[in-house]
């Protein structure tokens, strides 16, 4: 990772969560060095056995409120082909991230923002945040999944309605139509999304990365094929020391006993 992808985007790990924090203030936007630190990042924590789940954060004040606008308005169709399949791989290695991932939303999570929380698997969202994808207010539609993964979480017409109006939704509508999982008081986003993070620590990581992959990649396509992929997982699991642990406690002290290994 370069330099200034360092700089503007960290990660920590604190008792086996690894918090990947982006410091690009005032409002960190989403611009190059930060799409590489994500995705650097992401295949890090991926990759390392003493992070069992991720907590994506923005700081105190912002998440994050979308790309450097200043920065795109300068480009032009061909380097805006080359860009946006950039963007759209770091924010698909985050997705890829075969672990729990908690975006933890401070005040705004707009545009690139908000598509940055999609790409995790759970939201926790502060009582005064604010969300959307007002991309076509500049003429443009959200290029970074949004939408794709809007659709997929709170259904077709509201999220037709949400990028067509490009309109900022409050965190109580946001919790009630599907797109935050949570809402607490903004000084106690971090810690929420911590302590939930902090629950699949030391539970069985190979079965959480099979849930993960039959649950997206079965999204992606048929039942049919959906099934298979259901399959595949579950039956592989059946080659791990982890089933064998886990079975084996179960069966000698009941539910919620083994420590498992990841292997």
């Amino acid at each position: 990772m370069s330099d200034s992808a360092e700089s503007v985007v960290t990660l920590e790990v604190d008792n086996g969560v690894g918090v990947i924090t982006l410091r690009r203030p005032p409002m960190n936007a989403l611009d190059a060095a930060v799409q590489a630190g994500f995705a650097a990042f992401a295949r890090e924590v991926d990759q390392r056995r003493d992070v069992s789940a991720v907590v994506i954060h923005g700081g105190p004040k912002v998440f994050a409120a979308g790309a450097d606008v200043k920065e795109m308005s300068a480009w032009d169709y061909r380097t805006m082909i080359e860009r946006s399949a950039a963007l759209q791989a770091a924010f698909t290695a985050v997705t890829e991230i075969g672990k729990p991932t908690i975006a933890a939303i401070t005040g705004y999570a707009l545009g690139g923002g908000l598509e940055l929380a999609l790409a995790c698997d759970f939201r926790v969202c502060a009582d005064n945040a604010k969300l959307g994808l007002p991309e076509i207010q500049l003429g443009i539609i959200p290029g970074a999944g949004g939408t794709q993964r809007l659709p997929r979480l709170i259904g077709q017409a509201r999220a037709k309605e949400l990028i067509f109006s490009g309109r900022h939704v409050r965190s109580d509508e946001a919790e009630r139509i599907g797109l935050v999982d949570r809402v607490v008081p903004a000084d106690e986003v971090l810690g929420a999304a911590m302590q939930w993070a902090s629950s699949y620590v030391g539970g069985p990581a190979l079965a959480l990365r099979a849930a993960k992959i039959a649950v997206d990649r079965g999204l992606e396509t048929d039942l049919r094929t959906g099934l298979e992929i259901e399959r595949g997982q579950f039956a592989g699991l059946f080659a791990t020391q982890d089933r064998e642990t886990g079975m084996m406690t179960f069966l000698q002290s009941g539910p919620g006993q083994a420590q498992f290994e990841g292997r």
